[in-house]
């Protein structure tokens, strides 16, 4: 048997055992955590300067002129004389419809005409022949009188006669159907043999015009006071690029032109004013309706601050960046936005010249964590990116 004195020896070793394990299990929870060690990014020093200012939208490009060909007479289309998509002169013979008809009433008002010449010159004779005689009183005024009157009615009836005959070659030579402007033509909508002309004017084909080129865009009512405030010449000058289905540039040159027309309403159902660019298209390869991508440069006079805009983020209180402060540690910015593209953001509010924007693992970044910083600035900050826009501006 267990004595009293041992029982109480077991017990007093358990309970300090048990007091021992559970004073180093709660050092342990009161032990401070130990700081991540300090984050290396990449970081830009911001400065307001004058850097070129490119924006970008997306549009539609829209031919600068289209004409619908269409039959101005009636009769069965006998001649197709180009091919589907042809680029053709401004004259240049397209259809052909009988000229059958057209040509025997031409013929008809001819004759009229030689017909009511030849009354007329007896007429003139016998106006002639008779004057004479009435001043001898040898013949009676009234007939004289007859003779002027019908001569006078067969000169008014050729001015008819020759304004039928103008007429009739008129419709003979829309028997012939030229092209009224050159450029690329679309596929024919009648084929040989059919009937054209009859009630409303049948559409033939269309013509259009695309070298020049338009592109339509819509800036914001925003950007477009922005342009109108900061651009340094009267007429911005604009670059139209085309994108594949994938997002990707079809042709690494863009098209170069200017912004020729601005709108003078805001849409109210969008806000955004409609505006467009005019490009050079000389190989004729940049087709109307076709999405494409329309770069405007406003100004490279004004100054600004210019950040990436990939490190700007956004939450319920707006838009934050992070910073280096003076201590090397991470400083949430909150900031004010403006004008945009796709190199860059313009910063209106929360940044000051000299200030440390940091660019790389953002992911990771908290406020207050520490930092060690690589500057980057000449190598990836948006003035190294405007260089770039600015060579490219003054080609």
């Amino acid at each position: 048997m267990i004595r009293k004195s041992q029982l109480l020896t077991i017990c007093f070793g358990i309970f300090f055992t048990l007091s021992s394990c559970s004073s180093d299990k709660k050092n342990e929870q009161q032990a401070p955590p130990q700081a991540p060690p300090p984050l290396p990014v990449e970081i830009v020093t911001v400065q307001k300067e004058a850097v070129p200012i490119w924006l970008e939208y997306t549009g539609k490009t829209e031919a600068t002129q289209r004409t619908e060909v269409r039959a101005r007479v009636s009769g069965i289309l006998e001649k197709v004389l180009f091919e589907d998509g042809d680029y053709v002169e401004k004259g240049q013979h397209l259809f052909s419809i009988e000229k059958t008809s057209y040509q025997a009433t031409l013929d008809q008002a001819l004759a009229v005409v030689e017909q009511d010449r030849a009354s007329l010159k007896l007429a003139v004779t016998d106006v002639k022949r008779y004057k004479p005689l009435v001043i001898k009183d040898l013949a009676p005024q009234a007939t004289l009188d007859q003779y002027i009157a019908k001569a006078d009615e067969l000169r008014a009836r050729i001015k008819s006669d020759q304004a039928a005959v103008r007429e009739a070659k008129l419709r003979l030579s829309y028997t012939d159907v030229l092209a009224p402007n050159p450029g690329r033509v679309g596929r024919r909508q009648v084929d040989i043999g059919n009937i054209v002309g009859y009630g409303e004017q049948t559409l033939l084909t269309t013509i259009i015009f695309d070298d020049p080129m338009y592109a339509y865009f819509n800036p914001s009512e925003e950007e477009f006071q922005v342009m109108r405030q900061h651009k340094s010449i009267d007429i911005m000058l604009a670059n139209v690029r085309v994108p594949d289905t994938r997002g990707h540039l079809v042709k690494r040159e863009a098209y170069k032109g200017k912004v020729d027309f601005g709108d003078n309403r805001v849409d109210r159902m969008t806000g955004t004013i409609t505006m467009r660019a005019i490009v050079g298209n000389s190989e004729h390869d940049l087709l109307e309706g076709t999405f494409v991508y329309v770069d405007v440069f406003v100004s490279d006079k004004a100054k600004f601050t210019m950040v990436p805009p990939g490190v700007v983020m956004e939450d319920q209180q707006g838009g934050f960046l992070y910073i280096v402060d003076a201590a090397n540690k991470a400083k949430r910015v909150n900031i004010k936005r403006g004008f945009e593209s796709r190199f860059y953001l313009q910063v209106t509010d929360g940044l000051q010249d000299g200030d440390k924007v940091i660019i790389s693992g953002l992911q990771k970044v908290s406020e207050g964590r520490e930092i060690i910083g690589t500057d980057v600035t000449e190598q990836k900050s948006v003035r190294a990116v405007m260089q770039l826009q600015k060579t490219t501006a003054t080609e």
